[in-house]
C-alpha cells in the first residue's frame, strides 16, 4: 500500500513524499500523514538539494543508528513521525520520489515557533527567535501546496479527511527566545497564551481545510535537558533531587501543556466531528529520567550521548555541539535517552511512538481508539 507523508517544517524544504509502507495499523488507516513541526520531526528535507556547511545535524555521528548516515535528522536514528509513519517500532518509511515545493531561500535557521516572527521583534527578541517557519506560515505553504497533490477542492477534503496531520510540536522555540536572552521567567509566562491560542488558531485553519483527524503534541520537560542545565546555573534546591531537572523550567512545560490541553477541549466542544488527539512528550521524557532502567537506559545525571564536556556532568558544550569538531558519541545510543543534548535518541522516539499509537501516551491513542471503534 501506498501513503503521502508530507511534513511541513521548520529547518527544512516543504517536501510532498510518496512512501511505501508495510502492512501496518497506520498505512491501513490513513491516506495520508501531514506533519508541521520543528526539529523533532525534521526528517532531513533540508539536506535534499545537498548540504549546507553550517548544518551539524546532517554530519556523522548523526544518523548513525538505523541509516548509518547522516540524514538530516536531529537524532542518531528515526524520529517519533518515522514510527508512526510505519505503524509499528519494528519499520520504518521506505522514502521514494520528492519533489520541492519551496525555494531554499525560505530557509535560515533551525526552530519553528507557534507564533509568527513580529511576535518577538515588537518585544525585542528577534535576536534569540529560532524561526525558519511558523507554524502559520508552514500552513500557507501547505495550503499552496495543494495544487500538486490533488485536482479540485473536493478531491483535496476528500484526502485530507482520510488523513492524519500531526500539529507540532509547537512552543518550545516560542519559549526558547526569551530565556536565551535571559529574561524573567515571569515575562516567559506571559507568552503561554499567545502561544496556545496561536497553536489553537492553526488547529482550525486544519479543520476548515477538511481535517478530521489531529495529533497536537505538548513540549518537552525543558529543565531535564542537558542545553538548559548547561546554560541556566541554579541553586542546589532549585533542581529535582530524583531527577536533577531545573525544577522551574518544568513547571514552565507542566503550565504549557496544561493550558494546551484545555485549548483542545475547547476545540472538541467547537468541532464534535473531529478527532483531536493530545500527544504527551512530557511524561515520557520524565520516565526516561526517573525510571531509566524500565525504558532500557543508563541511570545517570541528564548527560548527552553525542556531545563533549563543558559545564558540569552533561556533555554538553555549546562551542562543540554533536556533529562538530571535538564532540564525540557515545559507544551506545540505545542506552541513552538524550542525543545530542536537546533532541532525543531513536530509542526515546520510539517509546513514545509506541505510546501516542496505542497508549498511555496520547488521549486518546491514535490507533487504540480506532481499532476499539471499528
Amino acid at each position: 500500500m501506498r501513503c503521502r507523508v508530507v511534513m511541513a517544517g521548520v529547518e527544512f524544504l516543504l517536501l510532498l513524499a510518496l512512501v511505501a509502507l508495510p502492512r501496518a495499523a497506520v498505512a491501513r488507516e490513513y491516506a495520508a500523514i501531514f506533519n508541521f513541526g520543528d526539529s523533532l520531526v525534521d526528517a532531513g528535507n533540508l539536506v535534499v538539494n545537498g548540504i549546507p556547511d553550517y548544518l551539524a545535524t546532517a554530519k556523522l555521528p548523526y544518523g548513525q543508528t538505523y541509516f548509518g548516515y547522516p540524514t538530516g535528522r536531529c537524532s542518531d536514528g528515526r524520529l517519533v513521525i518515522d514510527f508512526i509513519g510505519a505503524g509499528s517500532a519494528a519499520a520504518a518509511a521506505v522514502q521514494g520520489p520528492e519533489r520541492n515545493v519551496l525555494p531554499r531561500r525560505q530557509l535560515r535557521h533551525h526552530g519553528a515557533t507557534s507564533l509568527d516572527t513580529p511576535f518577538f521583534q515588537e518585544r525585542g527578541l528577534g535576536q534569540t527567535v529560532w524561526n525558519s517557519g511558523s507554524l502559520h506560515t508552514q500552513i500557507k505553504w501547505f495550503q499552496d501546496m495543494k495544487p500538486s497533490i490533488c485536482n479540485s477542492t473536493q478531491e483535496c477534503r476528500d484526502l485530507f479527511r482520510r488523513s492524519l496531520f500531526i500539529v507540532g510540536e509547537f512552543g518550545g522555540n516560542d519559549y526558547n527566545s526569551p530565556l536565551f536572552a535571559f529574561r524573567p521567567l515571569e515575562e516567559v509566562y506571559t507568552f503561554i497564551p499567545h502561544v496556545v491560542d496561536s497553536i489553537g488558531k492553526g488547529v482550525e485553519k486544519l479543520i476548515a481545510e477538511g481535517a478530521v483527524d489531529l495529533v497536537v503534541p505538548g513540549v518537552l520537560p525543558i529543565g531535564c535537558f542537558p542545553v538548559y542545565l548547561s546554560i541556566f546555573r541554579k541553586q542546589p534546591e532549585m533542581y529535582g533531587p530524583k531527577s536533577g531537572c531545573i525544577k522551574e523550567m518544568n513547571t514552565l512545560s507542566w503550565v504549557h501543556n496544561v493550558a494546551l490541553q484545555r485549548k483542545i477541549v475547547e476545540l472538541r466542544a467547537r468541532h464534535p466531528g473531529v478527532r483531536i488527539i493530545y500527544a504527551d512528550y512530557y511524561t515520557p521524557a520524565i520516565q526516561f529520567v526517573l525510571h531509566a532502567e524500565k525504558w532500557g537506559f543508563l541511570r545517570q545525571t541528564p548527560r548527552a550521548c553525542c556531545g563533549a564536556p563543558g559545564v558540569g556532568e552533561y556533555n554538553f558544550n555549546l562551542t562543540s555541539k554533536c556533529g562538530e569538531p571535538g564532540a564525540y558519541s557515545c559507544e551506545d545510543p540505545s542506552n541513552h535517552w538524550s542525543w545530542d543534548g536537546i533532541h532525543l535518541t531513536e530509542a526515546s522516539y520510539g517509546h513514545i511512538a509506541r505510546g501516542w499509537l496505542y497508549g498511555p501516551f496520547a488521549d486518546p491513542p491514535i490507533i487504540g481508539e480506532r481499532q476499539q471503534q471499528s
